[in-house]
């Protein structure tokens, strides 16, 4: 055997080494999945509808927006299932029946395929017209083509591949057990007021917390102050999030600093209009959160004002004429995520938390 020979054999043997080293790194590091959770939040001006699309292409829809208006809300809906490469929404999520959330599910249904609607089980604001008459719409659309209906319970989890979403709040019944990494005292809870019970269709909203791989969400529709209160004092039984989808759109009668103490989010995101949602109370609780990093916002809230709303970067609506922007939030299984505005196209990265 020749030195040269020698000497080429042992640098041969040593790249080799190294290409399985380093194939066995990235083996390692290889995240579950190279794509990532996209969710839309459409305008519809006050009321709600939250697009997920996980990497597995299927979607959940959380509440349709308003009835009326030329069909503007199902308009923007499809808008983003399109931007999303959507022919179909495979499961629409009802919070509740009020007509801001359920109105626009028979212009929705009539203009994309639904595979299935979600919703707490029945109407309990009968006394309510605008109410009664948004839950015997959506009964009618139910019939008339014929779309699988699932009433969901606390616990239950959504059969939507690609996130966990698991049911925390529906029908009036709260989560009894502790999510992943609850189960701490509360000190906000001691200092916080207490409302009385809420007795509207919003005490039965059905709400979740939506896991995607390091990444938690929670999305509790319209469910007010005293429910909230149940979840999280004098134990904190929902732990942190990383997203928070501010609750009631902004309003004051929601959002308690006891709930927002409790799960502490990196951001929030709030569907409000320029008129509803909003409350300078509750812009004031969510920016004073000390882990917050931004609190993004659908529209300028005229009630907040310059004193209270978030910066101008961080609305999808500036105040003025509408413009149906929407905000874009993009997560990947390894906890990074960025968010999206549509009215100055820039983005905003957040690392992952460590």
């Amino acid at each position: 055997m020749t030195m040269r020979f020698f000497v080429n054999l042992v640098a041969a043997i040593s790249f080799l080494n190294v290409g399985i080293f380093l194939f066995a790194m990235q083996a390692h590091a290889a995240p579950q999945t190279s794509k990532p959770l996209e969710v839309y939040f459409v305008d519809v001006e006050g009321g709600q509808a939250t697009l997920f699309v996980t990497p597995e292409g299927q979607s959940l829809l959380i509440d349709t927006g308003w009835a009326g208006f030329d069909g503007r809300d199902a308009d923007r809906i499809v808008a983003a299932a399109k931007k999303a490469g959507l022919t179909k929404i495979d499961f629409v999520l009802i919070t509740h029946y009020h007509r801001d959330h359920v109105g626009g599910v028979p212009q929705l249904a009539a203009k994309i395929p639904i595979g299935a609607f979600i919703d707490h089980g029945p109407n309990r604001e009968t006394n309510d017209p605008d109410t009664e008459a948004g839950w015997q719409a959506y009964q009618k659309v139910l019939e008339d083509k014929k779309i699988k209906r699932i009433t969901a319970k606390v616990g239950d989890v959504l059969p939507v591949r690609g996130i966990r979403a698991e049911v925390v709040s529906a029908d009036g019944m709260l989560l009894a057990k502790l999510l992943s990494g609850a189960g701490a005292q509360n000190p906000a809870c001691a200092t916080a007021e207490k409302k009385p019970a809420d007795q509207s269709e919003n005490a039965y909203s059905l709400g979740m917390v939506i896991t995607f791989g390091k990444t938690r969400v929670m999305d509790l529709g319209d469910l007010t102050w005293d429910k909230e209160m149940e979840m999280v004092c004098p134990v904190n039984k929902l732990g942190h999030m990383d997203v928070f989808i501010v609750s009631h759109h902004g309003l004051f009668q929601s959002n308690s600093p006891a709930l927002v103490a409790a799960i502490s989010p990196r951001i929030a995101i709030m569907d409000n209009g320029a008129a509803k949602g909003g409350s300078s109370s509750t812009l004031d609780t969510i920016k004073s959160s000390p882990k917050l990093e931004d609190l993004w916002q659908l529209h300028f809230s005229d009630e907040g004002g310059m004193a209270h709303n978030t910066s101008d970067t961080l609305i999808a609506n500036a105040a003025g004429a509408d413009a149906g922007n929407y905000l874009k939030l993009t997560v990947w299984a390894d906890g990074n995520f960025d968010v999206f505005n549509s009215r100055t196209q820039t983005a905003k990265h957040y690392a992952a938390a460590h």
